[in-house]
């Protein structure tokens, strides 16, 4: 168990724009709906909920010197996470416009996040990235980082457990020449039938053999309201997430899962304990307008309550 765990996250921290619309949603169409626009990227939502689950935290990721950097920067701070970041004055800030459906559900995204391919593969082999490696207890990292960053901070991070989160289907594969040495990878199903070479009709089960075969010790898959996946050296099980009081948004629900679980596996829970706490705060995220909402203790447990024991796969 690591007492008072210190985590370095690596990877994405910019702004999210999120679309939703109001009605029925109509393609190749005007649909009227709101917009707004906050502070998100893998890592960052992901800390955000390790924070609030008692781990201490610092970020090194990549913004411009313009507003929306400015932006970024204050959400660190507000958030109590140490930020290591790079600023690039002639770059623009990193973005990620969502639409949404009426219901919450995801139609599409757009990613405009030239800076990170550009940057973290010369940022990573800073001497300050191997001392800060140095000192943390465990490092988060996501699929925004090109595989050349990620393999250099794997590297780097030898002995202590690496958690990664797969950002999308066409960013994953990112992962491949480190998935050996991943302790822990937060997928949702699109991203996992990538990884593990599976169709769309494949069972639950092909997917975590596929997984397995792909050189993935332990892993978490995500499938909207559908069960939760998880397999680790002990076996593979589900966990089916308690219906939310209301769907707000979906975004982020799955990155607040990722940070509550690597937080309760940190305070050393085993995966199947661990994947309870992840549920229950996405479960707070979906109910939630924010990304990564704000809970406390009694809020938390309460949610916690209403999520059940996981089930062993046959």
């Amino acid at each position: 168990m690591v007492k008072s765990a210190r985590i370095l996250a690596v990877g994405g921290a910019h702004i999210d724009r999120r679309g939703q619309v109001s009605g029925a949603y109509v393609p190749a169409a005007s649909n009227p709906g709101t917009m707004r626009e906050d502070v998100g990227g893998g890592v960052f939502n992901a800390l955000r909920s390790l924070v609030r689950r008692g781990v201490s935290a610092s970020l090194m990721s990549m913004r411009g010197g313009d507003a929306a950097g400015e932006t970024v920067a204050r959400a660190i701070a507000e958030a109590g996470i140490a930020d290591l970041s790079a600023v690039f004055l002639d770059r623009t800030t990193p973005s990620y416009t969502a639409l949404i459906d009426r219901d919450g559900e995801l139609i599409t995204g757009f990613a405009d996040m030239a800076l990170y391919d550009l940057a973290f593969p010369k940022q990573i082999r800073r001497s300050k990235v191997r001392e800060v490696v140095a000192e943390a207890d465990a490092v988060l990292c996501d699929a925004n980082l090109p595989s050349s960053a990620l393999e250099r901070l794997v590297g780097l991070a030898a002995g202590k457990p690496v958690y990664a989160i797969a950002i999308s289907p066409a960013k994953v594969v990112r992962l491949i020449p480190v998935l050996k040495e991943l302790a822990q990878v937060f997928m949702n199903r699109r991203e996992a039938m990538v990884l593990a070479g599976v169709g769309a009709n494949a069972t639950e089960r092909e997917t975590v053999d596929g997984l397995r075969c792909s050189g993935l010790r332990s892993g978490v898959v995500t499938a909207g309201d559908g069960p939760v996946l998880g397999f680790d050296e002990a076996g593979a099980f589900s966990i089916l997430p308690p219906a939310p009081r209301k769907v707000a948004d979906v975004t982020g629900a799955g990155d607040a899962l990722a940070g509550a679980s690597i937080a309760a596996l940190l305070r050393g829970l085993a995966l199947r304990q661990a994947l309870r706490e992840g549920v229950a705060a996405a479960t707070l995220a979906i109910e939630s307008a924010d990304a990564v909402p704000a809970f406390t203790a009694a809020t938390f447990n309460e949610a916690l309550a209403l999520v059940p024991d996981a089930q062993e796969m046959a």
